[in-house]
């Protein structure tokens, strides 16, 4: 049993060395998806930044978030296209 293990180690061992090391892609796995997102964000200061952001008023802004609410309550009814000028 040990004559086999002591010839066994070293064909292992010697195969082992053959092996060939992994691919440059593995080392760049997920690369493309950090870059993605790191594109997607204009400003990574924004969060540290104390100065409120000029822009619309709250007034203007209630306006436009109300009539943005009223579009999903009380949809109109679609005419149908192809039926204008047939029937009158």
């Amino acid at each position: 049993m040990s004559r086999r293990l002591f010839t066994l180690t070293p064909l292992c061992l010697l195969i082992a060395g053959c092996v060939q090391p992994a691919p440059v892609l593995d080392s760049h796995l997920g690369d493309a998806v950090t870059m993605l997102k790191a594109q997607q964000i204009i400003n990574p200061e924004a969060g540290r930044n104390p100065d409120p952001v000029a822009g619309i008023d709250g007034k203007a802004g209630k306006s436009g978030y109300d009539q943005y609410q009223k579009s999903y309550r009380a949809q109109e009814p679609q005419t149908n296209v192809f039926t204008i000028g047939i029937g009158r």
